[in-house]
């Protein structure tokens, strides 16, 4: 399963929603405006990044489902 490159993409995926995450909440305990602004920017961000990991989700085990 590690070498497949469909399962790689989704892992990445995953791995990349996980570090917007932790970036934005480290942000959220500093003060002022600018890291205010910076962590709902990042939390935005975190909010795209997890919709693509679940479709990718959602397709891989659609395509497994299938026999792909």
């Amino acid at each position: 399963m590690l070498s497949d490159p469909f399962f790689l993409m989704v892992a990445a995926a995953c791995l990349v929603t996980a570090l917007i995450l932790i970036r934005g909440i480290s942000t959220f305990g500093k003060e002022g405006v600018e890291n205010a602004k910076r962590a709902n920017r990042l939390m935005w961000w975190r909010i795209i990044a997890q919709f693509v990991a679940v479709l990718l989700i959602v397709l891989f085990v659609l395509v497994r489902r299938q026999g792909g």
